[in-house]
């Protein structure tokens, strides 16, 4: 079981925002270049890229849809306080 896992999110404001980026991404277009032009989290300026957190460091609903996710996929929308996460998992400890 991975206890780090490097992530990266776009964060919106509605769930219909985070399903047509979703789309977006699967059809081609680049997360990071999306991060940088929807996302509200100061992570944009790095195209969503958090780096790598241990469990109890993110919000729960966050976290638990990170660790459970496979490298290379797309998780969400992932509803938190602070809106819908579009989650990029890029590796795993």
């Amino acid at each position: 079981m991975a206890t780090k896992v490097h992530a990266a999110h776009i964060l919106v404001n509605s769930q219909l925002r985070a399903q047509q980026l979703i789309g977006r991404i699967r059809n081609g277009e680049s997360f990071e270049a999306l991060a940088k032009e929807y996302s509200t989290c100061p992570s944009r300026d790095n195209g969503g890229d958090l780096g790598y957190f241990e469990r109890g460091m993110m919000v729960k609903p966050f976290e638990d849809a990170a660790f459970n996710g496979n490298v290379g996929e797309i998780v969400g929308p992932v509803k938190t306080d602070f809106g819908y996460h579009v989650i990029k998992i890029i590796a795993m400890e």
